[in-house]
């Protein structure tokens, strides 16, 4: 009981807490470091299944920091987040903690600087180690950042809880608050980054299966020869599983030998985004979409004439709309593709 009444000592929720040992309890910690703590309360307190976010202190050896001198004394501002693991899991939570910061800064979080205003995991357990460990390299592997990730994963010690006029600052002074995120230029950054994703993780997660999400979003490779339309000879089209929008045309699929479905060229090039991917100790050339920002596979110079190009893709990261369904399935205007000509 120390901890909890340590870490939130003076909030509603301790009163609960006193009554019953800790142990006994089926709630979990979780403490992470985004730069200022006021913009990092708020994305886990509307979480459902977490309890009650504190803003305090950790990670020096100095005890009782305070906001005066907890920088020199080589704390991080960070928060706490005591959450339900059987309602939400510290992967999720590390979803959530990946889309408040800037991972790639090593010196601060936007207007913040100095080491104090650094990003990191700090982990409970190996369990919590592992796990964010997995985050941070799938994050690293998805091409939505040009520089590496910087965020370091820290063993967690003691937290001090900040003083009370730090807790909930943005109910407290909501203006100042959006103020001082807009200013900062945090939600901005945010917004670059992550606002052309379609769907956040947990509802992906719940539309889609765990190899579509895997290779989505986590740039997985399914089988070759096992997977939905490598063998696919029907007429019609190929859509981003995730956003929906129009990817490639069997009038462009060929055969390769290879086991995953191959095409000379996109059907909608604007759709297409390429990036750099030098993970696996090779140089190749990443294929993801460009609303749904899905990750779909790899172009090859190994192709048919004249363009010599196989761009080689998951078909996880499809849905087939046959010739005969584009109408009713709103993509009328590539009927045109498949009309037999006179």
């Amino acid at each position: 009981m120390q901890i909890i009444e340590k870490c939130f000592m003076g909030l509603s929720i301790c009163l609960f807490l006193t009554t019953i040992s800790y142990a006994q309890t089926k709630y979990e910690r979780a403490v992470f470091a985004g730069g200022c703590f006021w913009c990092m309360t708020l994305p886990f307190e509307k979480l459902n299944g977490v309890l009650i976010v504190v803003s305090g202190y950790t990670g020096g050896e100095a005890e009782n920091p305070s906001y005066e001198d907890y920088a020199e004394k080589g704390h991080l501002e960070a928060v706490e987040v005591l959450y339900d693991p059987t309602i939400i899991t510290y992967s999720e939570l590390l979803d959530v903690f990946w889309r408040q910061i800037d991972p790639t800064d090593p010196a601060g979080q936007f207007c913040d600087r100095g080491p104090q205003y650094r990003s990191a995991i700090f982990y409970q357990n190996q369990e919590q180690k592992l796990l964010a460990e997995r985050s941070k390299e799938a994050l690293g592997k998805s091409g939505r950042f040009d520089k590496p990730l910087v965020t370091e994963l820290l063993h967690a010690s003691s937290f001090y809880k900040a003083e009370d006029y730090h807790q909930d600052y943005h109910k407290k002074n909501p203006i100042r608050y959006k103020f001082y995120r807009s200013s900062c230029g945090r939600d901005q950054y945010l917004q670059k980054i992550w606002g052309g994703a379609m769907h956040k993780k947990q509802d992906l997660k719940k539309k889609l299966t765990p190899l579509q999400y895997k290779v989505t979003q986590e740039g997985g490779t399914e089988p070759a020869y096992q997977n939905e339309y490598w063998d696919n000879h029907r007429e019609g089209i190929y859509v981003d599983i995730v956003s929906g929008e129009p990817l490639f045309s069997s009038t462009d699929k060929f055969e390769s030998g290879t086991g995953w479905p191959s095409f000379i060229k996109p059907l909608e090039p604007d759709n297409i985004v390429e990036k750099q991917d030098n993970s696996f100790f090779m140089k190749r050339t990443e294929v993801r979409s460009k609303q749904g920002d899905s990750h779909l596979g790899h172009i090859f110079s190994d192709g048919p004439a004249p363009g010599g190009l196989r761009y080689c893709m998951n078909s996880a990261a499809f849905r087939f709309i046959p010739k005969e369904d584009l109408e009713k399935e709103g993509y009328g205007k590539y009927k045109i593709l498949f009309e037999k000509k006179k």
